[in-house]
């Protein structure tokens, strides 16, 4: 039986998604700035890590967000920033349908056959949080791993893949 895309990263993960992590000379489809940080008074910074169950950073695992209200997109391979980061430039979401504001985020990486979704949520939007029908179907004791921490840079979200503080993820 031959494997299918999601049995083996292969090449075509590197040259084709996240080419500048690897030094090849031309540009990613998608990239970090689903909005230019100049632009618009709403767009924020989300910066975070990915860790393994041991607590390491992964070096090298690709990070796409969705934004569905304003229908931007964005990708980030954490081997591209020094300290080994995603970071995002977009526009904050608000609540739409009753939703807490919040974006979509998946994660591929080595040794995952199947990508990871799991969401954002803001620490700031904490009464609009305490009425999300999907925020609140987490149990209570693992609800922060999807909301974002508030600094005067933006927001941090890390997410843990494995371990104590492991991030919830969703079956799609």
């Amino acid at each position: 039986m031959l494997q299918t895309p999601s049995q083996t990263v292969g090449p075509y993960f590197a040259y084709g998604l996240t080419p500048e992590q690897y030094l090849y000379d031309f540009k990613s489809l998608s990239n970090n700035e689903l909005a230019k940080p100049l632009d618009e008074a709403n767009v924020v910074m989300v910066v975070g890590k990915v860790f393994d169950g041991n607590g390491d950073v992964i070096p090298d695992a690709m990070i796409e967000i969705w934004d569905t209200q304003h229908q931007r997109f964005g990708r980030f391979g954490t081997g591209t920033d020094p300290q080994n980061r995603f970071i995002f430039h977009t526009f904050k979401p608000t609540s739409v349908d009753g939703q807490a504001p919040h974006l979509s985020v998946i994660v591929f990486m080595r040794g995952q056959l199947i990508h990871s979704y799991t969401r954002i949520y803001f620490e700031d939007e904490a009464e609009l949080n305490a009425q999300d029908e999907i925020l609140n179907a987490v149990p209570t004791d693992r609800r922060n791993t999807l909301i974002a921490s508030k600094n005067a840079a933006g927001y941090e979200f890390n997410i843990y893949m494995q371990g104590e503080n492991e991030t919830v993820f969703f079956e799609i």
